[in-house]
């Protein structure tokens, strides 16, 4: 959004509240995640005040707009449901070392492009897709495309909390047709670390891809796609406003 972002979290590892950070419209300045320890840390950052006036501001993405210009990647390949903080996911399983899968629910369909180093026998990966309304802690509509590492090998643990990777990716293109031009792209690595900006790229027709040849040890990959217009109405919006 073009926008310094300043998250100072409670840092509570029960309850999965790891840390703070400093955000700028072009990089990740500084941020601290810590799962171990109940300690804090300070962070400092030097931002620019007004970054939409700033050369390296982002340009305009079309989010949908590679995805829905390209036919499905059509496999043999089967799905099966999964759970992220309680939104039931469409998953497929990555069978091969490299490929081209579509995993897609209702009006969403997510693509990926990979290619790993190897593929390993003790680490499942898995594309999902979700287009529904989040209702727990709070109801907002949303559309994710997510390829992630399963907790085992068990495809049921597809979605459950993993804390570490040893695939390693050499190449990744992630896409979907988004009905929404609000969507934020994340790329975790081992260790719950983010990927640094120099490893990837988002492209204007709306892929999250790689770029610098490095091989990443991938824990999460997501297009994090939040549709306003099909939030539930709140109290005093909406049709039933009083006039």
């Amino acid at each position: 959004m073009g926008v310094n972002l300043l998250a100072a979290n409670t840092h509570n590892t029960s309850m999965h509240m790891t840390g703070s950070g400093i955000y700028a419209p072009e990089a990740v300045k500084v941020y601290h995640y810590d799962m171990e320890t109940e300690s804090g840390q300070l962070m400092l950052s030097e931002l620019k005040s007004q970054p939409r006036r700033e050369p390296t501001y982002p340009a305009v993405v079309d989010w949908g707009a590679y995805a829905e210009s390209i036919k499905p990647f059509s496999s043999e390949q089967s799905h099966f449901p999964g759970m992220i903080y309680f939104d039931e996911f469409t998953f497929t399983e990555l069978k091969r070392n490299t490929g081209n899968y579509t995993v897609c629910q209702k009006d969403l369909c997510c693509h990926l492009t990979y290619k790993m180093s190897e593929k390993r026998t003790d680490e499942v990966y898995a594309l999902g897709a979700f287009d529904g309304l989040h209702t727990v802690e709070g109801q907002y509509y949303l559309q994710v495309c997510t390829l992630l590492k399963c907790q085992t090998t068990d495809l049921t643990t597809c979605g459950q909390p993993v804390g570490s990777a040893f695939t390693k990716f050499e190449e990744f293109s992630l896409s979907g047709t988004f009905g929404t031009s609000y969507v934020f792209p994340q790329l975790i690595l081992s260790g719950s670390q983010l990927a640094p900006e120099r490893h990837y790229e988002v492209s204007r027709d709306g892929r999250l891809r790689s770029r610098s040849g490095a091989l990443l040890p991938v824990l999460v990959m997501a297009l994090y796609g939040r549709v306003f217009e099909k939030d539930p109405p709140r109290l005093g919006q909406g049709p039933g406003k009083l006039q």
